[in-house]
């Protein structure tokens, strides 16, 4: 998509990319109408192509539609529904496989074997033009009988020399495999196709990183880099962070207990398990770009007595819910979600936030919501559900980037286990409290201390669980404090502060309620995290402003608030900008 974007027009913008009120650094309609489709998520291209290439014919229209999907997409169940369908249909339309052998990490699966295999077999595509010369020529000589029974010659002899010949048995028809970095012979063959009818796929041969020595050699790290010395490639340096917490946590656990297995759907790097994947190869299990293949797989073996651990992060997880839903919840099934990228992921932007998996998961029946203070407490949380014999489903959730770096100067191997289903008081006051969760304690102690300064007393609750929620605790906050707050990294549309009002009316606390400070309903656009915090009011300052405001004038409060709809009412939105 970046190079699509320099092609169409926005050359002069590209160095505004995935920064605030700048260029997506995915495909957006409402950044130009060349960007025919929002994609973010893989697998989705085919399917989004049929149905404009249905449209168009019920329109009667004539223009060309192609889906262009990689490899790594091609893992997707998604993709094959889609293909499905298209050979069902008959509908003119080309599909664009680009084959670098890549999605994220290296591809995994048969499919990717097919791949290879069809590339070794340069003898496939010889015969094949061969076989059409040979049918073109008695076609013109000879009778229609002859020219059947060539024909079939042909069909038998590709299913000989092409493993798994499945686009065609479909009733789509297969061309390639073309050298993708070769532009003359790429274009040349794209006149070719162009005059085509049906369905039918270009399968085209590229590097990943090609040009760029370093991303040649590592292209799974350069997928989306960290900062990095050009001349080099080397990365710099960076701090510690929650998934690396994870990836080390996960390997010292599995050391003690072989029943651990780790999950993952094509994001081995991304979700901190290359060194578990290297310890451990027979427990490790990639599925490719196939969430909701990783969350059954993980069922079935929850139910054959292993511990298996699913590592999705928080926007893939929502591929997978009636898995998650059916599979696993309905049967109580021990399966731990390790969510990582939940809340704000900063440049990704709105198909990337993790700002929707409390509310999500919080409605499932027995599912156990978990989010860590720091990366100690991360650890805990893994040992404290790995640790059990006996447990329904269980999300830990932590967020993308730095921890706090505590647990590294824990000895290897050592854990606590956390008081199951119990918050904890981190700090004190009675002016009000503030109920926490996840790193967004940090953020409240931080609202505190100003709040402080300015006279006013506020304790702070390290909440822990989502749910089940303290129900003891919220009782005593309930009866202790006149001033409540919630804070999370969520939308505050069905999340964790939604859950306390609840259970306040459940218990006929009439007079009590908290007011919900989080992220508004609606997508929030790309940006680094910290001038989103900045923008939704989340940040120690505006909270801290926000709460005095509140206690001190609480007439003036309703107008704060009311404000502050203003203001995220006044930030242009993906449709704003497309109309």
């Amino acid at each position: 998509i970046y190079a699509h974007k320099i092609l169409t027009g926005r050359k002069d913008r590209f160095h505004t990319l995935r920064q605030k009120d700048g260029l997506s650094g995915f495909c957006q309609p409402y950044e130009s109408p060349y960007d025919e489709f929002t994609a973010g998520h893989a697998s989705t291209s085919i399917a989004a192509a049929l149905g404009a290439a249905i449209a168009r014919d019920r329109k009667q229209q004539q223009h060309k539609v192609i889906a262009v999907i990689g490899d790594g997409a091609m893992t997707g169940g998604l993709a094959y529904e889609a293909l499905n369908n298209l050979g069902q249909q008959g509908t003119d339309m080309l599909i664009v496989l680009n084959d670098n052998e890549m999605s994220i990490a290296r591809n995994v699966g048969a499919i990717t074997r097919i791949f290879t295999r069809l590339i070794t077999h340069n003898f496939y595509n010889i015969a094949k033009e061969d076989l059409e010369e040979f049918v073109r020529r008695f076609a013109r000589r000879l009778g229609t009988r002859l020219v059947k029974f060539t024909q079939r010659v042909e069909e038998s002899l590709k299913g000989l020399i092409v493993p798994g010949i499945f686009f065609e048995e479909m009733g789509i028809r297969y061309i390639g495999p073309v050298d993708g970095n070769d532009l003359p012979q790429l274009i040349s063959m794209l006149n070719k196709v162009k005059g085509l009818r049906g369905p039918r796929l270009l399968h085209i041969l590229t590097k990943k990183g090609k040009g760029y020595l370093p991303a040649e050699e590592q292209p799974e790290k350069f997928h989306s880099a960290p900062p990095f010395v050009i001349e080099t490639g080397e990365t710099k340096k960076s701090e510690l962070t929650y998934t690396q917490v994870f990836g080390k946590a996960l390997c010292e656990l599995a050391q003690q207990d072989k029943r651990i297995v780790a999950i993952t759907a094509a994001m081995t790097e991304g979700t901190g398990l290359r060194e578990f994947a290297e310890r451990f190869p027979e427990r490790f299990f990639d599925v490719g770009i196939a969430e909701a293949c990783a969350v059954t797989l993980a069922a079935g073996m929850a139910r054959s007595g292993l511990k298996p651990v699913v590592c999705i992060y928080s926007t893939f997880l929502q591929r997978a819910y009636d898995q998650i839903i059916h599979d696993v919840a309905l049967q109580h099934l021990p399966v731990v979600f390790a969510i990582d990228r939940a809340g704000i992921v900063g440049q990704d932007g709105p198909t990337h936030h993790g700002m929707f998996d409390l509310s999500y998961l919080r409605l499932i029946p027995g599912m156990t919501i978990m989010a860590p203070k720091d990366d100690v407490e991360l650890r805990s949380m893994l040992y404290s559900v790995l640790s059990q014999e006996r447990y329904g489903p269980v999300a830990i959730r932590y967020p993308r980037g730095k921890s706090p770096g505590l647990s590294a100067a824990l000895p290897p191997g050592e854990f606590k286990s956390i008081p199951w289903g119990k918050a904890e008081l981190v700090s004190e006051g009675e002016g009000g409290i503030i109920l926490a969760v996840g790193h967004f304690v940090e953020t409240a102690l931080k609202t505190a201390e100003l709040l402080r300064k300015a006279g006013i007393g506020i304790a702070v609750a390290n909440m822990r669980f989502v749910k089940p929620l303290d129900e003891a605790f919220l009782r005593w906050v309930a009866e202790t404090y006149e001033y409540i707050f919630s804070l999370e990294d969520n939308t505050v549309v069905g999340g964790f502060g939604s859950g306390v009002n609840e259970f306040f009316t459940s218990e006929n606390f009439n007079r009590r309620h908290c007011i919900l400070l989080g992220f508004p309903d609606r997508f929030v656009e790309h940006g680094k995290p910290s001038e989103l915090y900045e923008q939704y009011g989340l940040t120690p300052e505006h909270l801290s402003e926000l709460i005095r405001t509140h206690i001190l004038y609480p007439s003036q409060s309703m107008l704060n608030r009311n404000l502050q709809k203003k203001v995220h009412a006044s930030v242009p939105h993906q449709s704003d900008k497309l109309s």
